[in-house]
């Protein structure tokens, strides 16, 4: 396990825990106990932790920097509390014997990890983030469309991949947006995604976009449809009156949470 790996690793034990002890790290990933102090060290200086004796508890707000380049590894490290939230209501929303498509993205991710297994579930997915928290769930039967590797997204694309997303029905899909706007529409930040979002949008009964509430009013390069365009808005309760009342004139069903 490499540096940028064994980071990502600690922080997501810390996003699960919120705290977590210097032996505990050192167990779990199997290295040094110097290792992980300077893994926290770094994670200090960026300010995503705060280092208590022996430890260190995941910081409840980080940073923000909103004009850089998307990539999913910072992403996965701001509003952890809220897209967890989020990811929890979306997974209460799978029946059983539904067929679920489930999006890219740092919110996204959280679905599997709150998915009951005591359900017969089939998931369809395209990134790699989610691939590695379905595949070995019980009752869960995957399908995987693949292709090209994007490592910022970690998204899979390709026109076969495409195909087989348009050649499949699903009950419900999770759709997620990089950029939420009342009159410039739905967006996500690579146009690489576009194809793959539209085959997915065209595919299912239920159309579900979920965002945290810091995307509304935020406009990406591509473009892939208008909340109209959807039946269903799950973000966290930091959305403003004034998005509130803007969801509020689609006719969609917001819930936040």
């Amino acid at each position: 396990m490499n540096k940028d790996q064994r980071i990502k690793s600690i922080i997501n034990i810390l996003r699960v825990k919120n705290i977590a002890n210097i032996k505990e790290l050192t167990s779990r990933l199997d290295v040094s106990e110097m290792t992980i102090r300077r893994d926290l060290n770094l994670l200090s200086r960026d300010n995503i932790v705060e280092l208590i004796p022996g430890g260190a508890i995941l910081k409840t707000a980080l940073p923000d920097d909103r004009d850089e380049e998307y990539a999913i590894s910072h992403e996965e490290t701001r509003r952890i509390r809220e897209k967890a939230r989020i990811g929890q209501k979306c997974a209460s929303l799978i029946e059983p014997n539904d067929t679920v498509i489930i999006d890219v993205g740092s919110t996204t991710e959280h679905i599997a990890k709150f998915m009951r297994e005591d359900i017969p579930v089939t998931i369809l997915c395209y990134a790699l983030n989610i691939l590695v928290d379905i595949y070995k769930r019980k009752n869960c039967a995957t399908i995987f469309a693949g292709g090209c590797f994007h490592d910022n997204t970690l998204m899979f694309e390709s026109p076969e991949g495409i195909e087989l997303i348009r050649r499949t029905r699903a009950s419900k899909a999770f759709i997620s947006a990089a950029g939420i706007h009342p009159d410039l529409g739905v967006t996500c930040a690579n146009h690489y995604e576009l194809e793959t979002k539209k085959a997915v949008m065209n595919s299912v009964k239920t159309r579900i976009l979920i965002a945290d509430s810091t995307k509304f009013g935020k406009t990406k390069i591509a473009y892939f449809g208008e909340l109209s365009d959807f039946d269903m808005i799950i973000t966290d309760n930091g959305l403003t009156d004034e998005y509130r009342e803007a969801v509020g004139k689609t006719g969609l069903t917001l819930i936040t949470v």
